[in-house]
Formats: C-alpha cells, structure tokens, sequence
C-alpha cells in the first residue's frame, strides 16, 4: 500500500510540467494584480500550490490503485474510466475550494464570477485529462517494456537449457577404446601407460568443465584452451592408431585468445575417425588451421568406410546448432578435391 502514496521521478516532473496552470488560475480569477502586487501574489501562489500538490498526490495515488486493482489488459477501459471520473471530481472540488477559500479569507481583488468559475473548472477538466494520458501511456509503456524484458529473459533461459543439452549430448564414445589401450599398456609399457592415463584425466577434466552448467560464461572457450585439449584428446586416439593418425595444426598467434564453443574440434576429430577408413597403409591426415578472416578451418582426408557408419547426428549438427543459438555466423561444411572441409567462424573475445 505503501507505494501507492510515493511519488516516483516521472511523476514530479509531469506536476512541473502542469504547475504553470497554478498562476494561470490565479490570474484568471483575480486578475492583473496577481503578478502587480508581490504581497498578494506570494502568499496565494503558495495556498494555491499546496492545494496543488495534495489533490495531484490524491489522484496520483488513485490512479495507483487503480492499477493494483485492475491489472489486466482488458481492465484497461475500467481503470481509466474509473481514473477519469475521480479527477473529474477532484478537479471540481479543487476549483471549488479555491474560490471558497478566496472568498473567505477576502482575497484582495476576489470577486466570485460564475464565468470565471466554468473557465477555471475547463481548465482543471482538461489538465486532469491530459494527465491521465500522459501517466496511462507512461504505465503502458513500462508494461510493455517489462514485458520485453520478460520475453527476452525466457528465450535466454531457453536457449542457455538447450546450449545445456547439447553438452550433454557430446557422447566420447571412445572411452571404452581407450581403457582397453591403457590395460594393454600397463603390461606392455608402463611408462606409455602412465602418460595415456595423464592424458586421459585431462581430456575427461574438460569434458567435465564443458559440460558444466553455470551460466552463459561457459558456453564459450578459448581457442588455446581448446587446442590444448585436443592435443590430449589426439594423444589417446594416436595411442591406438598409430601411424594411421596424423593431426597438423598451424594456429597464428593472433587468434590464441578468440573464442568458439568448447569440444567443438573434438567433435570434429571424432566425426572424421568415425567416418573414414583409419589405417598405417591409408593414414587419415587432419588438419586445423587458422585464415586471416579469423576462420578456424578443420579439413580431413575423405577416404570413407566401406559400410556406412551409424551415426546419431550429434557431431556436425550439434556444432551448427550452437553457432546458431549464440547468434553467430553459421559454419560452413565443404567437400573439396578430396578432402572433408569444415571452416569454424572465431568469436572475437570482447
């Protein structure tokens, strides 16, 4: 209730913008000697501005109530209705005791005039008026504004829930490849092993950290970062391929601290060994390379299996799908003289 008796910035200066009316009032009713004589015109400007305030601090706090009690879009017509009838009132009870007060306080120069009295009261009728305007659009446009906002606020919450389930569909499937590499190397090499198991703590470190679902800040990761695990991620496949793996990359400096959605390459990586033929006699060669129009390109040999791969198309269009949820520009996927394109726009770190 407190709030419906509290004026708010807007609303002072809306009572600035009508105040003139106060002196145009007081001249209407008693004439020029309003502004000749200071000693009249001092002390009825403050009568008459005190009894301003109030009735505009009563129709004010109406109108507030009004909007508490009738907050739905088809009230509307009710409310200003209602607004417009108590300010007709207040108008006419405002003029009506600023002539009665006049009167009996012997206003110098005060004579009632019933002429006088209708004009004062038009004047009141349409500052009324246009008051409910003004405050009506203001409110219309805050809930407007608010309601924006709110529209806003849900497609970010829908679109941060889906960034979320998209992380969680990043499936490393070669992790059952990759414990059987490391019980192999424990007989065979220890020393191999304990690096493989190294690395495969911190591939899955960041996949975890990827995965994480603390807001909008994780939806984006460094272009160093990335490489950093990928080499990992590239440690274990070479593991188990050998010489029928080879990855180059040529990274400019320039673009280290650019940003991109996190697995994204090794979402890449992994869609190029899923799908083409890996082996010592037919090596698949990968490589990721920065242009100068700040594009990650990420191309792969195209030497494809003989029997198609099933494929859950998670990879290639989960990675579309977050460049298009975070309102970037969409990657582009190419075949060309061989060799399986995909060219990854870098998001400048603002």
């Amino acid at each position: 209730m407190k709030q419906w008796f509290t004026f708010e910035r807007h609303e002072f200066l809306v009572l600035l913008v009508f105040y003139p009316v106060v002196f145009f009032a007081n001249y209407l009713i008693l004439g020029q000697p309003y502004f000749d004589n200071m000693r009249l015109f001092i002390p009825v400007t403050g009568l008459v501005t005190g009894l301003y305030v109030l009735f505009v601090w009563l129709m004010d706090s109406w109108m507030k109530y009004m909007r508490h009690r009738y907050t739905e879009l088809d009230q509307t017509p009710r409310r200003i209705a209602y607004c417009l009838l108590f300010y007709v009132v207040a108008a006419a009870v405002l003029v009506g005791l600023i002539f009665w007060l006049f009167g009996l306080l012997k206003v110098p120069g005060y004579r009632f005039d019933p002429v006088i009295f209708r004009w004062t009261l038009l004047i009141g009728f349409i500052s009324n008026l246009l008051c409910v305007g003004i405050f009506e659009s203001i409110h219309s446009y805050r809930m407007w504004k608010e309601s924006v906002e709110r529209e806003y606020a849900l497609k970010q919450l829908h679109m941060q829930r889906q960034l979320d389930v998209l992380k969680q569909q990043v499936n490393p499937h070669f992790l059952f490849n990759s414990l059987n590499s490391l019980i192999s190397l424990i007989g065979e090499n220890p020393q191999q092993a304990e690096v493989f198991a190294e690395e495969l703590s911190s591939v899955y470190r960041y996949v975890l950290q990827a995965n994480r679902n603390d807001g909008p800040e994780h939806n984006l990761t460094d272009l160093d970062t990335e490489l950093a695990f990928v080499n990992s991620y590239y440690h274990l496949l070479k593991t188990r391929y050998g010489t029928g793996l080879a990855l180059m990359v040529a990274v400019d400096k320039q673009f280290s601290e650019y940003k991109l959605p996190p697995l994204t390459l090794q979402l890449l990586i992994e869609n190029a060994v899923k799908h083409n033929v890996v082996m010592v006699e037919q090596p698949l060669l990968i490589e990721i390379k920065t242009d100068q129009g700040a594009g990650l390109c990420v191309r792969n040999t195209l030497q494809k299996k003989p029997s198609r791969v099933l494929s859950n198309g998670v990879g290639l269009t989960n990675i579309l799908t977050k460049y298009q949820m975070l309102g970037q520009p969409v990657p582009t996927i190419e075949e060309i003289d061989g060799q399986f394109v995909v060219t990854l726009p870098l998001i400048k770190a603002s």
